[in-house]
């Protein structure tokens, strides 16, 4: 994110990391990137480096309609990442523990605190291309994410907050059903209204088909796996030979296409390798539901942004801009 939280302080952030892991923070430089969470670089009085994440649940809709039901969704993605960690998967970038072992604060009513390893490498961008060999790499981590499902030992817990199809649905629906009212969330929010109002005959279709989708999904009655959610070149960090995974908020159980949709390309050799490697055929219905649902769940989830309190900066004109030119309705 370009601005920083609303209504925190960075002190509090100070308190947290010593009061949690211990560290007396000698740097504290706030990242002005990525979108949806907000991070620091700090260095500890040793010279370490860490990687700060402070989430906003009033923005985190898609992990639960409260703050304190997106706070435990959010706790029990961050167990699954570290568990994953632990169980042998290197790829996996997950948080540090406390000393008491959680993985997530609760930093105030509002905002989350998570730390990371500082990991030294770069990071990719959605929407750019991979070559092949990354492809195929990244192929490799899913199988062995998909494959790790009965051995680690925080599926329990993710099978009772496992991610529902499409995030954010409910509150779509509560949109369009509101049309007819002024929306005075901030300056975004009778242009978003209008944007919706425009789209909503499309909008509606769509959900209809993502049900027929997710009822033939279901039909098949096949076993979940975990999945990441996002293995998109964005949260692909390049370190040294290797690649390694971030941002595993998103983690849940799905069908493995959750995360295949993401990697097939045209000519379907990643899918082809996948078959072959983990003897589970693709499920093309399941393909569709989770191409299909990614363009409406951020339609969604910018919906509840400008239906919520906003002002004009730089991430409330990046949404505006990422809603109006980068989804297209008609490639759904």
């Amino acid at each position: 994110m370009k601005s920083q939280p609303e209504g925190l302080d960075e002190s509090k952030l100070f308190h947290s990391l010593a009061h949690g892991w211990g560290l007396e923070i000698n740097t504290c430089t706030y990242l002005a990137e990525g979108f949806g969470s907000y991070h620091w670089i700090v260095t500890d009085a040793a010279g370490r480096r860490h990687f700060v994440t402070v989430d906003d649940l009033d923005h985190k809709g898609w992990l639960g309609e409260t703050r304190d039901a997106a706070f435990q969704s959010l706790r029990v993605a961050f167990d699954t990442a570290l568990a994953l960690r632990q169980s042998g998967l290197e790829f996996v970038v997950a948080p540090l523990p406390t000393a008491r072992g959680q993985t997530l604060l609760r930093i105030g009513p509002r905002h989350t605190l998570a730390l990371f390893p500082f990991v030294d490498g770069s990071s990719g961008r959605f929407g750019e291309e991979i070559n092949s060999a990354d492809r195929a790499a990244l192929l490799r981590m899913l199988m062995a994410l998909h494959q790790a499902t009965p051995a680690t030992k925080a599926t329990r817990s993710l099978t009772q907050h496992q991610r529902i199809r499409l995030p954010g649905r409910r509150g779509l629906e509560r949109a369009l059903m509101n049309l007819e009212d002024t929306w005075a969330g901030g300056p975004f929010a009778e242009p978003a209204r209008d944007w919706l109002a425009r789209h909503a005959t499309s909008l509606r279709r769509l959900l209809n088909e993502i049900d027929c989708l997710d009822d033939a999904v279901t039909a098949a009655g096949r076993p979940p796996v975990i999945t990441h959610g996002e293995p998109h070149p964005g949260n692909l960090m390049r370190v040294g030979d290797g690649l390694m995974l971030v941002d595993w908020d998103t983690v849940g159980l799905a069908p493995p296409e959750r995360d295949l949709w993401m990697v097939a390309t045209a000519g379907g050799e990643e899918l082809a390798l996948y078959v072959e490697a983990a003897r589970r055929d693709i499920d093309e219905a399941a393909m569709s539901l989770y191409r299909l649902s990614w363009n409406v769940s951020d339609i969604a989830a910018y919906m509840e942004l400008f239906q919520s309190p906003h002002g004009h900066n730089e991430d409330t004109e990046r949404a505006w801009i990422n809603l109006t030119q980068d989804i297209r309705l008609q490639d759904c």
